[in-house]
């Protein structure tokens, strides 16, 4: 039987993707806050940890639905108890290394031993050597963060959360090392861009709130226009790679780099909405908030230039395209760094990602209209 080359995404998708906006906004949460003007590093630490669990979770969901997903009583109820356990985890994490953390990781250790069961289910439902082969692998690594998870749960000392944190990056790690394996049985690349596209329209989603406090009578200015066009600028230049440079159609995909990709959009994303707050408060250090704005920027952009991998041949972005990126952001930073007004620095930002997103654009209709 031939492999089916597209797949809808179901409701019930769309509905396990819901609990995630909830913990968006309060892993976002986290670095809201600034202690001494900055953002602390344990802080720093516990918001990439954090979002690496929950964002690791989601892609092995995400991925196990693409191949193996059915409308089956099994699968939904599978979906419905992680949503369970998302919501319970989302508020069971705080700024620091507290007691919190056990919870956390204890909650993080079921929620891997239910993606774990669906695997195994899998390989003893399977009749395919490939198909056992990757559902072995991903027992293996979702077994062994269960653990991890687990032992820094219920042993909550220096030793645990060392075993803890270990198994946080192994596991984050160990499925792109599964190419061998997932080759073999390709993912329906199609369904995993729509998956992956609705996610990031979530954080979005979660950068619109952040900037909602400067469109009230009290604050509204000319700054918040250029806020918001920043924002915009940078929903259009995702929206040109990934609806319209890409080859959705692609074949024989594992999948791997669309998805570790994403998280340089998504850090990139968070570290956005919370610079475009900091720039604007006195509290802040100016240098720190004006980094953290243009780190975000970078992060996105990198993500941006690793997708052209999957780009239409004709449509693959050129070394001057590349250059006029970096270079750009580069300028946009060292300007704002020198006149690090609330007004020059909105102003400067919104200048560089309109002018990417110009770039980009251009570059996109020149090569349609050459291609008719």
């Amino acid at each position: 039987m031939a492999k089916a080359l597209s797949k809808r995404v179901s409701l019930v998708e769309l509905f396990y993707d819901l609990v995630f906006v909830y913990m968006v906004s309060r892993a976002t949460g986290l670095i809201h806050h600034l202690h001494n003007g900055v953002v602390s590093l344990p802080t720093l630490a516990i918001f990439f940890l954090v979002v690496i669990v929950f964002i690791n979770s989601w892609m092995v969901q995400m991925v196990f639905t693409n191949r193996y997903g059915r409308s089956s009583w099994t699968n939904i109820i599978f979906s419905f108890i992680d949503m369970a356990i998302v919501l319970y985890m989302s508020n069971a994490f705080t700024a620091t290394f507290d007691r919190h953390l056990a919870t956390f990781f204890i909650a993080a250790g079921l929620l891997s031993l239910t993606l774990c069961l669906q695997y195994l289910i899998t390989y003893f439902q399977a009749h395919k050597a490939a198909d056992k082969r990757i559902a072995r692998a991903f027992s293996w690594i979702l077994g062994f963060r269960t653990v991890t998870f687990l032992i820094g749960g219920l042993f909550y000392n220096a030793v645990g959360i060392t075993i803890a944190l270990a198994g946080i990056i192994i596991s984050w790690i160990a499925p792109g090392f599964t190419g061998r394996h997932t080759k073999h049985h390709p993912i329906i690349f199609s369904h995993m861009l729509e998956r992956l596209t609705a996610l990031i329209i979530v954080m979005f989603g979660e950068t619109i709130v952040g900037i909602a406090d400067y469109f009230t009578q009290a604050a509204f200015s000319i700054q918040s226009l250029l806020i918001f066009i920043i924002v915009v600028g940078l929903f259009f230049t995702y929206i040109v790679e990934f609806d319209h440079l890409i080859n959705e159609h692609r074949e024989g995909e594992t999948g791997n780099l669309l998805i570790y990709l994403h998280y340089f959009i998504l850090f990139g994303l968070s570290l956005v909405t919370v610079a475009l707050k900091f720039i604007n408060e006195p509290e802040a250090n100016q240098i720190f908030a004006i980094s953290f704005l243009y780190l975000g920027m970078a992060l996105f952009y990198l993500g941006l230039a690793l997708a052209n991998h999957y780009n239409h041949r004709h449509l693959i972005v050129t070394t001057p395209i590349r250059i006029c990126f970096v270079l750009s952001t580069l300028a946009g930073y060292v300007l704002s760094l020198i006149f690090p007004s609330f007004a020059t620095v909105t102003l400067v930002a919104a200048v560089v990602v309109v002018l990417n997103a110009g770039v980009l654009v251009n570059f996109l209709t020149r090569r349609q209209a050459a291609q008719q």
